[in-house]
């Protein structure tokens, strides 16, 4: 039987069925008290004395119940019962066990519920079950509090109280479960003996509530590990790497659920967390290591790189058989390189402005200066094979000193292995198109964004918004709908190539493309600059505003921590995603 909606409360049969389901609770809760007293004749006359106090005040309930129930035209036992307290609660070992399952679990959530039903029943003019609710709601909190008195006389002595709850808890119970399916009452909370540090790390926890979670993990220089992989050089992290691996792996809370599990370098304070759940934001359970007691419902890395692939490794056993996210060897580097890009213009078809791979230096230098050569005023673009964001560029012109250019191709075909050399577009305006391919080999359009780059190309920020042509310039608007069939590309065309270029990957996908002038001042749309076998952070900006607000437009940008007080246009808020007193370089901020 459904749990009634909010919605359903002025009905009287509706009423009864959700007074059934409490009552239940209600039974179930004092059958437990009399357990423990019957389980433990050895604990201290006090704790006992309490847990009697409180089995009555249950039973009390109970009836309370039971009368409302038969005024709403329904009696107890009409439908099917309900035995997960018991089956949770009951195999206690000690009466430490009981405190942390009933009182500081169970008890505790139904602060949450009790408080905002009684408020939701008088709402709707139902001032008797109200009343009941008021009833029991003081009740729990004596009830909680009991078991906070005797918590702290048995927890490990020195352990702050979240973090001895935490660790007496056994799966499938975890500390959100403390938590009613309703507002957080903080009051109630204050009321019944938690301390504040308690109280705000259980308002910010989110953990997965009975669905296996999945554990995401932030891997943002998945290029830099491909291509040691590929050319068998050993990778350390500069401190720019660092800084964005530290500062930026909060990011994974955009494309995690809830009852994910994200794995962090550094856990964010509680103090940023209660700021992130204020602004709306769902968070998943955010831990650190890879230790996980429980099954799980994927990996989702930022990137399935060799680094992933090592440090997920310790979870593949805890993955169910059933569902596609499972752990796997890293992808081939090639997925990694500017090349897996040409592969796919190959594959559609796409021969104006399409790059060139060179892998030796003379080749690559003939190239340029022919081109350049030919057209002293054109210009010539060469990405680093493995670059990212935008770094790994250079522009190259006939004024270009030869020396310094030929040093960083030397330098840059030796680190790499390869470059991509491509003519130089006057851009107008740079997009992606997020993709997602699932088991079936399905390849799904997410949707699409507006990038932010600077001159050279480097990522500053995504625009997002419920309408994509919304965001662009009239001009280009008109262009890329009337005269380019964009959707056309990014719906069928780009979808089927992918399915055929990568049938074996599972995952987040990304296009970054451009519309650009020609020299005749006509648009072009070059429908692949590049593509990304990963998550990208179009994707999140997409993500973010699925969990904010769908029919807003917003931008998410990456900031350095020293522009954290620029001014951003009047009538937007900006909502800081990591924390600015403790990142080392960088800032992601929402803006909307």
């Amino acid at each position: 039987m459904e749990f009634p909606g909010v919605h359903r409360l002025d009905n009287d049969r509706e009423r009864g069925v959700m007074l059934h389901f409490l009552a239940n609770h209600e039974l179930l809760a004092a059958e437990l008290m009399a357990l423990v007293l019957l389980k433990f004749p050895d604990a201290p006359k006090k704790y006992r004395a309490g847990v009697y106090e409180a089995m009555r005040e249950e039973q009390m309930h109970a009836l309370m119940y039971l009368r409302r129930m038969k005024e709403c035209g329904m009696h107890f036992g009409e439908l099917p019962l309900n035995d997960y307290f018991w089956r949770i609660v009951a195999p206690m070992e000690t009466p430490m066990d009981f405190v942390t399952r009933l009182n500081l679990t169970f008890e505790q959530a139904n602060l949450d519920f009790s408080k905002h039903y009684a408020g939701l029943f008088r709402q709707v003019g139902d001032h008797s079950t109200a009343t009941v609710l008021d009833k029991i709601y003081q009740d729990e909190i004596g009830h909680v509090g009991h078991g906070v008195k005797w918590f702290r006389h048995w927890k490990e002595q020195g352990s702050t109280d979240w973090n001895a709850f935490r660790k007496t808890l056994i799966f499938p119970l975890s500390p959100a479960r403390a938590k009613g399916m309703a507002p957080f009452n903080s009051e109630g909370r204050r009321l019944a003996g938690l301390d504040e540090d308690f109280i705000r790390n259980l308002e910010i926890t989110a953990t997965s509530r009975g669905r296996t979670p999945v554990v995401h993990w932030f891997n943002p220089d998945a290029e830099a590990h491909a291509m040691a992989s590929a050319t068998g050089a050993r990778y350390q992290p500069d401190k720019t790497a660092l800084a964005l691996q530290q500062d930026l792996e909060i990011l994974t809370l955009a494309w995690a659920r809830k009852d994910d599990v994200s794995l962090m370098r550094q856990l964010p304070s509680a103090g940023h967390l209660s700021i992130l759940t204020q602004a709306g934001l769902e968070l998943p359970e955010f831990i650190s290591g890879t230790q996980l007691d429980r099954k799980l419902g994927g990996l989702r890395p930022w990137a399935w790189s060799p680094d992933a692939s090592r440090h997920l490794q310790p979870l593949a056993a805890a993955v169910s058989p059933v569902v596609p996210w499972q752990w796997r060897n890293d992808t081939p580097p090639l997925w990694f390189s500017k090349q897996i890009g040409i592969h796919l213009e190959e594959k559609l078809g796409l021969c104006d402005d399409r790059g060139v791979i060179y892998h030796d230096e003379e080749s690559a230098w003939e190239a340029i200066s022919t081109r350049l050569s030919s057209h002293p005023e054109a210009q010539v673009l060469v990405k680093a094979a493995f670059s990212c964001a935008g770094r790994g560029h250079r522009r190259i012109n006939a004024q270009s000193p030869e020396v310094p250019t030929r040093n960083w191709l030397h330098n840059t075909l030796e680190d790499h292995g390869c470059i991509v050399l491509e003519p130089w577009l006057n851009r107008v305006l740079d997009f992606s198109a997020l993709y997602e391919k699932h088991a079936d080999h399905r390849v799904q359009l997410i949707g699409l964004t507006v990038m932010e780059n600077d001159a050279a190309g480097h990522f500053l920020g995504t625009r997002v918004g419920p309408k994509w042509a919304n965001l662009l310039p009239p001009e280009i608007a008109v262009f890329l709908f009337r005269e380019a069939g964009v959707m056309e590309w990014y719906q069928k065309k780009i979808p089927a190539a992918l399915a055929e270029l990568l049938p074996d990957y599972i995952g987040p996908l990304g296009i970054d493309a451009m519309v650009h002038r020609r020299p005749d001042q006509s648009l072009a749309l070059k429908p692949v600059v590049e593509l990304n076998v990963r998550m990208t952070m179009g994707r999140i900006a997409l993500e973010l505003l699925a969990k904010t607000d769908p029919q807003l437009n917003a931008t998410f940008r990456i900031l350095r921590k020293d522009r954290a007080n620029a001014p951003i246009p009047e009538g937007t808020s900006r909502l800081f995603l990591n924390d600015p007193s403790t990142a080392l370089s960088f800032l992601a901020a929402w803006d909307c």
